[in-house]
This record gives C-alpha cells, structure tokens and sequence, in this order.
C-alpha cells in the first residue's frame, strides 16, 4: 500500500511538471506574438511572416492546440 501511494505522487508531479511545461510554452507563445505585432509594426512584414507561419507551426503540431491566426499572418503589404 505504500509503495501505491508513493507512484500516485510520481504520476501528479509529473502532471504538474507537463503543466508548468505547457504554461512556459504559452508564455513563450505571447511574447512572439508580441514580437510578430512589432516587427509588423516597423514594417518588416517578410520576418513576421515567417514567424507567424512557425508560431502556427508550434501551436498546432507541437502543442496539439487550435492555430490562432495574427492579423499580420496575411497581410498584403511588403
């Protein structure tokens, strides 16, 4: 019995280190955006392009989540 209780903390501290992981990501995540809307901003369209399509990238095949488009993902300036 004490060796179950000791594997239920092993598997919850792993839960909680995929989580802190996950959390790190999005926030990673955030500041890119942040990135992406300031390099749109001084008008490096190409380079927030490009990090848009790799932020997309991220979202969908790495953390399995929705892509969340930017508005400066299909922007028509250059």
């Amino acid at each position: 019995m004490a060796s179950e209780g000791k594997g239920d903390r092993e598997r919850g501290g792993s839960r909680e280190e995929v989580e802190r992981y996950r959390q790190a990501a999005e926030d990673a995540l955030q500041q890119l955006d942040w990135c992406i809307g300031y390099l749109h901003g001084i008008r490096k369209t190409e380079i927030s392009r490009v990090l848009s399509r790799n932020r997309s990238h991220i979202r969908s095949k790495l953390m399995q989540a929705s892509e969340q488009p930017l508005p400066t993902s299909n922007t028509s300036e250059t």
